[in-house]
């Protein structure tokens, strides 16, 4: 949960790559999100959130935000869209990203995703991020974002 990390974590990460940190009070809807409930919303250059949002879906809709060009960015709300590809290459940055964040790590961000049901052709995150990436660590590549 964010309320986990240390003040001003998140902010700090995505703060300097162009993203706005929106907190909205506990227990009220979270503006864009696309799963509902508690996960990360984004609006434009927004990524809603709120104290008990889990880590790891704050960093995968920031990672789609960070993924897009202006065009998509622009008219940004709720639904990311994308490819399969590019699907990949955001779940691969937020791993990235995790290491970047204070009182978090990429360990911890594996464990989350597999908890909350991420799909794997290897059957977790962390393999396929060791052993089955390269499409998506090639695409970041190519857009200049690792």
């Amino acid at each position: 949960m964010l309320s986990e990390l240390p003040a001003g974590a998140l902010r700090a990460l995505l703060e300097p790559r162009g993203m706005r940190v929106l907190v909205v009070a506990p227990d009220a809807p979270i503006p864009g999100s696309y799963w509902g409930e508690r996960e990360a919303g984004l609006i434009g250059d927004a990524l809603y959130v709120r104290a008990d949002t889990p880590v790891h879906s704050a960093l995968h809709e920031s990672c789609h935000f960070l993924c897009m060009d202006e065009g998509r960015r622009s008219c940004l709300h709720t639904d990311a869209g994308g490819d399969d590809v590019e699907e990949s290459a955001v779940c691969y940055l937020q791993a990235v990203l995790a290491d970047q964040l204070a009182g978090y790590s990429r360990d911890r961000l594996f464990a989350d995703m597999d908890a909350w049901g991420y799909h794997f052709r290897l059957g977790s995150t962390r393999a396929w991020f060791e052993q089955d990436s390269d499409d998506a660590r090639d695409w970041l590549v190519t857009h200049g974002l690792v």
